[in-house]
């Protein structure tokens, strides 16, 4: 640690409040002893000035009970643990302080003492963790042995106010590593830039700024503001500063220019606001600033120094406020993981743009056959969500029998989509030309889908509509772990066609032991329905409840012409579904 602490002299290094070496250099080099102890009361950790306080060395101490090893009254007793406030304190989860106890030391010595015990709260289950003890000798005579009390009334102001400002210290540095956990978990929380970027403004303002503004580099040189965001009860234009701002030019004067080009952290001064721009850019950063009365300002790089995404500004209006060093650490730390999340959806929002389109050019067009009618739909996950692997098909087998199938690749990304593709090449070769149960062309497919594929595990339906061009059909099929088929009938009845199931592509089934298929009748002017998860399924929901609204709203479908059927249900994805939707419905004619 002393070679990190090292003078301006041999090297300069930038401490940032994500950086475990800035807490442990704030702890250590305190001068007040402070020791950490467990929920339980034992010692985990000590400073060096509580080694120099308890007159015991840090690894005799560790796992030793704080109370039993050293709290005294001021007769010298050991305090009953029922009546001792530290431990109360530890046990009711709450802060606690004492002016007037003891301490009792390794070399036998007692000495007065002062403590203030603050909780270790979890930052994200809110679970104790233990506690902070503050413990201060209030002896007057530290030279001589600093066994009697300080009794000064001037003495006393002066250590209570040391005491104040070291809780205050130990609070404000909880509070921005509790601000920096809280902006972590609020950004892992989407893949959306405009949203991730939504909800960090209302977790900054006004938590540590009163005004904050976020730019985007687009382009080499063209900056857009993206986000401005200010305290309640602002001025209604003061918001209308987003959108496109003169080009970044070469090195300038400008704090925005410098954190744009050099990725480098600026604090302005009230003193620094108020110096002329010298470039384009900085004439409209500054009247922003000075539009809303900015007398503080940090500006920090979305990203690392190598790859600067943006920048974001944070703004104070108040000059008793003003921010310190310890908030451009903060704001550091905070623009790097704000520029980590905007590479990764931008990566994202790239990758899932070549998974869809690849998917929908992959799927088939419907083929005319007979009277029957097709229509099929195919609709991406939500943004913030992956493309799956959902697909649907629709062939006249060499007999001329139509053929029917939905799928869903196990899988949300390009190698999903990709396997799609092949698992619907490989379906169309087997099935076209063999005249077998369909159970025994998906068993076929399972024997060869991990030999020739890149796909682990999928479901589907396949089906054949079997009869004469003028009736009756019938519906034979054979489902590998997917939701049933749906038949809506003229009469007004809905009926999910729940016979035929097997165990999913990719489990291995034991040899000799066939999928079933099954059969059922498919009575004129009736419609079918096929289609993936993502139509029924939200996760954390129930099926079953799924399965009952798709029902209830393709019955008050079921009149309509096959197309708004298909858009009207394809709508209806239930609320908080992450997943795409492949559907595919029939409609047999009238005989």
């Amino acid at each position: 640690m002393a070679e990190g602490l090292k003078s301006g002299a041999e090297h300069e290094r930038r401490l940032s409040a994500g950086e475990p070496a800035l807490w442990q250099q704030v702890v250590e080099q305190l001068g007040t002893a402070l020791a950490v102890i467990d929920p339980a009361g034992r010692i985990v950790a000590v400073n060096q000035a509580a080694e120099r306080l308890l007159q015991r060395a840090a690894g005799s101490v560790y796992g030793r009970d704080l109370h039993d090893l050293c709290h005294r009254d001021p007769g010298g007793a050991l305090i009953p643990r029922e009546r001792c406030p530290l431990l109360r304190a530890l046990a009711e989860r709450r802060a606690a302080r004492g002016d007037d106890d003891r301490c009792l030391r390794g070399d036998g010595r007692l000495v007065p003492i002062s403590w203030s015990a603050t909780p270790l709260a979890d930052g994200v289950s809110g679970v104790c963790l233990g506690m902070v003890v503050l413990i201060v000798e209030t002896a007057a005579d530290r030279r001589a042995g600093r066994e009697r009390a300080e009794r000064a009334e001037q003495s006393e102001r002066v250590e209570r106010a040391e005491r104040a400002a070291h809780r205050s210290a130990l609070e404000s540095l909880a509070e921005r590593l509790t601000l920096v956990a809280e902006i972590t978990d609020v950004l892992g929380q989407t893949l959306d830039v405009d949203e991730a970027l939504t909800r960090l403004s209302r977790v900054l303002v006004p938590r540590l700024a009163d005004w904050a503004a976020v730019d985007l580099r687009v382009g080499s040189r063209q900056v857009h503001r993206v986000a401005v965001t200010g305290p309640e009860g602002r001025a209604a234009g003061q918001e209308d500063w987003r959108g496109h701002l003169p080009p970044v030019g070469e090195a300038t004067h400008s704090p925005l220019v410098q954190v744009l080009n050099e990725g480098a952290p600026v604090l302005q001064e009230r003193v620094d606001l108020d110096a002329p721009p010298d470039s384009p850019l900085a004439s409209v950063h500054d009247a922003f600033l000075g539009a809303i009365g900015a007398a503080s300002a940090i500006t920090v790089p979305l990203g690392s120094r190598r790859q600067v995404t943006g920048a974001l500004t944070l703004v104070r209006t108040d000059p008793a406020r003003p921010f310190d060093t310890g908030d451009l650490d903060v704001a550091g730390d905070i623009g790097r993981r704000v520029g980590l999340v905007i590479d990764n959806a931008r990566r994202f929002g790239r990758q899932r743009a070549v998974a869809e389109a690849m998917q929908r050019n992959l799927l088939p067009p419907l083929p005319a056959h007979g009277r029957f009618q097709l229509a099929a739909r195919y609709q991406p996950a939500p943004p913030g969500s992956q493309v799956g692997g959902d697909w649907y098909d629709a062939f006249a087998l060499r007999d001329g029998t139509l053929a029917l199938v939905i799928g869903d690749v196990v899988g949300h990304d390009l190698t999903a989509a990709a396997g799609m593709a092949q698992l619907h090449g490989i379906l169309r070769s087997l099935a076209w030309d063999h005249a077998e149960p369909t159970g025994a062309v998906v068993d076929r497919l399972d024997d060869a889908m991990h030999a020739i594929t890149i796909v682990r595990m999928a479901t589907l339906v396949l089906a054949r509509v079997e009869g004469p061009d003028t009736g009756p059909w019938t519906l034979h099929w054979t489902s590998a772990g997917h939701p049933p088929p749906l038949l809506l009938t003229p009469d007004g009845s809905a009926q999910y066609l729940e016979a035929g199931q097997g165990l999913i592509l990719g489990t291995d089934p034991c040899a000799g032991d066939p999928r079933p298929s099954a059969a059922h009748a498919l009575p004129p002017r009736s419609t079918l329905l096929l289609y993936t998860d993502g139509l029924i399924e939200v996760p954390g929901s129930d099926l079953t409840r799924g399965l009952s609204r798709l029902r209830r709203h393709a019955l008050a479908l079921a009149h309509e012409p096959l197309d708004i059927l298909c858009d009207q249900l394809a709508a209806r994805t239930p609320l908080g579904s992450t997943d795409d939707v492949a559907l595919l419905a029939l409609r047999l004619p009238v005989p």
